[in-house]
């Protein structure tokens, strides 16, 4: 499935599966859900809108059921924000 990289919201990227009939919605924190059943004007909509994000939460998110997964990037870890408040005692001293 190609995915449309967007910054809308909260949402980073979409993609549509004709075939399958099934939409993908990944998210700022890494997640992703994808939704069986979605129609093709559905996805023309979305991904032609000018605010994807308030056409997703009021066409889609509770419209379709959709199914939570991971967004698996190649090589890229996601730096978590908190690792740097909760590192351990003497991790961030200098040699």
């Amino acid at each position: 499935m190609d995915m449309k990289h967007i910054n809308a919201g909260k949402l980073r990227a979409i993609g549509y599966d004709s075939r399958e009939r099934t939409l993908r919605v990944e998210f700022d924190d890494g997640s992703a859900i994808d939704y069986s059943g979605v129609g093709q004007e559905v996805w023309r909509r979305l991904s032609t809108s000018g605010s994807a994000w308030s056409y997703y939460r009021d066409n889609i998110e509770e419209e379709y059921s959709g199914r939570r997964s991971v967004v698996h990037t190649q090589g890229q870890k996601k730096a978590n924000p908190l690792d740097e408040l909760f590192k351990a005692p003497g991790e961030d001293a200098e040699p």
